[in-house]
């Protein structure tokens, strides 16, 4: 049975093995360097007071994550979420997991009275945006980097 629940502070070390296998799966789409380590990951979550994770588990194991932030959004003088990152463990997927790891955010937004949900996927990442494409409207908005240090930016 899947359930899905937020990160509590001292909760993070269990984040490890999936953060791992994100930037490993990352590095991968987007031909990137090494990044860090899930360790290191987990402790900047951990340490970041803004950063909200929402876990995905099946069976008592964990099976993928939703992370976002809850940020002003000065046009209508309200909130919005943006979701920074997503991942369920590859053996998992095809389950609706993803899809009910967004569904669960938007209902969180609508509870604290977001404007909108948002987010932004690698356009080599066609897996996500197959299924971002069937639960979501495509944004007017168009995204553009600076990447100020490339070896540390995907």
């Amino acid at each position: 049975m899947l359930s899905l629940r937020p990160v509590l502070a001292g909760e993070h070390a269990s984040l490890v093995p999936l953060l791992d296998a994100y930037a490993a799966e990352m590095r991968d789409v987007l031909n990137g360097d090494a990044g860090a380590s899930g360790a290191a990951a987990a402790a900047m979550l951990e340490a970041d007071l803004r950063a909200e994770v929402l876990l995905a588990m099946r069976d008592d194991q964990a099976v993928g994550f939703a992370i976002f932030f809850d940020l002003p959004e000065v046009v209508f003088a309200r909130r919005c979420g943006a979701l920074d990152d997503l991942f369920v463990l590859p053996a998992h997927r095809g389950q609706g997991i993803a899809r009910a790891l967004v569904t669960a955010l938007a209902e969180l937004g609508r509870g604290r009275r977001w404007s909108h949900l948002r987010w932004i996927v690698p356009a080599a990442d066609r897996g996500a945006i197959a299924l971002y494409e069937r639960i979501a409207a495509r944004s007017d908005w168009i995204s553009y980097v600076i990447r100020l240090d490339p070896r540390a930016s995907l």
